[in-house]
């Protein structure tokens, strides 16, 4: 089995509360290789906060409220969402709300849990999403290091990071821990 893992493509990281230019440029392109399935199973993190995200270590070192469960920055854009809704073999995980992990922190261990549960079915796992250097290189060295013998890629065409910058250097980062750039 195929997976593929789009990190936190929300309406805060593509325009809103902390979007960027970059983000938003990615979005169409994320759109489409979810549309163009490459018969796998999609998997999306959504980074969540409740009220209180000022209160939290994350909100007091980056005092911007956002992706807070609920609002409309908080959730999946809707053209990467109608991606995987409208695609003619869209696998649904039973057990998950749109086969969505959501996380109060950069990385999901329920993802990770969940996939080193279905590790003997997976042949590849492709990483996608934003930020390249925040959100998406810590879910992939997480999974690396649960899933040592799996192939992982990053889509670095449909990534985005903070700055291009440091989008390239999450991407350096991330081959010289043997997942592969795409």
């Amino acid at each position: 089995m195929k997976i593929l893992i789009v990190v936190d493509m929300q309406k805060d990281f593509i325009d809103g509360a902390l979007g960027t230019p970059e983000a938003a440029a990615i979005t169409g392109a994320v759109a489409a290789r979810i549309a163009e399935g490459r018969g796998e199973l999609v998997l999306f993190t959504q980074d969540t906060h409740d009220e209180d995200y000022l209160n939290t270590p994350e909100g007091k070192k980056l005092p911007v409220p956002h992706c807070i469960k609920g609002t409309a920055g908080w959730e999946i854009d809707p053209a990467v969402k109608a991606a995987w809704q409208n695609h003619k073999d869209t696998i649904i995980v039973p057990h998950l709300n749109e086969n969505t992990f959501t996380k109060p922190v950069f990385g999901s261990y329920d993802l990770v849990e969940f996939l080193k549960s279905k590790q003997s079915e997976i042949d590849t796992i492709e990483i996608l999403g934003i930020c390249t250097d925040i959100c998406v290189i810590s879910n992939a060295v997480m999974i690396k290091n649960a899933l040592p013998h799996i192939e992982i890629s990053v889509n670095a065409a449909c990534c985005a990071g903070v700055t291009p910058k440091s989008h390239q250097e999450a991407l350096n980062v991330m081959q010289m821990c043997h997942i592969s750039v795409i």
